[in-house]
């Protein structure tokens, strides 16, 4: 009797933990306090759940606030933390290691900058490598990978878990972009411009409507925000962006609405190849169109609203952020620079 309630014993744990291997892992928190959670089951210790995630019990001890002296306890949750130990968001493993997909939880009106900032600032073209997506794609619910759990093989069940494909991080993060979504709009681009190039009637309302910001520019101070340009990176493409104006210029109706002040850039793999430009601003619908001018070069381009500006203090006193290639267009540089907005 006592062997047969051993054996069952022994089954119910690993139908357990067969149950845990078949669940996406979700990681939890943000940067750079990223977890995920474990819940305890029967006959567990610090050193068999550590040895589950690759993590190290006296990590996950303070990490719960408790010491390695106190027992587990049955249904107890834990929070297993993610460092450079077990996870990878680079491709890198050791040969005796697998690597196990992590995955987020698209939020309403999240998007791949915002999901970036929250984990470890992973660059944003290994998130649309790993899960074959863009920007446009992403919908609330979505279940995105964010990163790899290393776990070694022969002591975790989350083997089951590990991916057979190749993971590899810093060539794309490196806006040599490979993937498809480049390669279908490629083609629609060489015919908006020709279309839309023809009437060039709607470049001269430009100047005019903009005639008022010179009395602004002694407040735009362009040379001054210069200081706190730290907050994105030029355009790292070697080619400027020409798309006249981008591929959202089509669909640009002016309702009416407008503002003008600072601006900055944001990094995106998006427009350099497909003249798709985005831009991030408060109180402005996601999906509007909207025509950016900038004065000191008198060239204007049309981004769509991918959602707010994060609440970072990079981003007090910008009126919004343009996709890289759109301030490549726009003939902007670094930091703030100062522009009009009509939508």
């Amino acid at each position: 009797m006592t062997s047969i309630r051993g054996f069952l014993f022994i089954c119910g744990i690993l139908l357990v933990q067969l149950l845990k291997a078949q669940n996406p892992l979700i990681v939890q928190g943000a940067t750079p306090q990223l977890y995920l959670v474990h819940t305890v089951v029967a006959k567990e210790n610090w050193y068999s759940v550590g040895r589950i995630y690759n993590q190290s019990p006296k990590d996950i001890a303070p990490f719960n606030g408790t010491s390695l002296e106190k027992p587990l306890a049955i249904g107890q949750h834990l929070k297993i933390p993610l460092n450079a130990m077990n996870l990878s968001q680079d491709g890198s493993k050791a040969a005796d290691e697998v690597l196990v997909p992590l995955h987020h939880v698209v939020a309403d009106k999240e998007w791949m900058y915002r999901i970036s900032i929250g984990h470890n600032k992973v660059p944003i073209a290994n998130l649309e490598k790993w899960n074959g997506l863009t920007n446009d794609q992403l919908k609330a619910g979505m279940k995105v990978i964010v990163g790899y759990l290393k776990v070694k093989t022969g002591q975790s069940p989350l083997v089951a878990m590990a991916t057979n494909k190749p993971v590899t991080g810093e060539p794309v993060a490196k806006n040599d972009p490979p993937q498809q979504p480049a390669k279908d709009p490629v083609k629609e681009p060489a015919k908006e411009p020709e279309v839309i190039s023809n009437p060039p009637v709607t470049r001269p309302p430009d100047p005019v409507k903009t005639e008022p910001t010179p009395v602004k520019e002694p407040v735009r101070e362009e040379p001054k925000p210069a200081g706190p340009a730290t907050t994105e990176p030029a355009p790292s493409n070697n080619t400027p962006a020409n798309f006249k104006g981008g591929y959202f210029r089509s669909s640009y109706s002016n309702s009416g609405k407008g503002t003008a002040g600072n601006a900055a850039i944001f990094r995106s793999n998006s427009g350099w190849k497909d003249g798709k430009y985005y831009a991030l601003m408060n109180n402005v619908p996601v999906g509007t169109i909207v025509k950016v001018s900038f004065s000191s070069t008198n060239k204007t381009v049309y981004a769509k609203v991918l959602g707010q500006l994060p609440e970072m203090k990079e981003n007090v006193g910008l009126n919004l952020r343009l996709s890289d290639a759109a301030a490549s267009e726009l003939g902007a540089t670094n930091g703030k620079f100062y522009v009009n907005a009509e939508w």
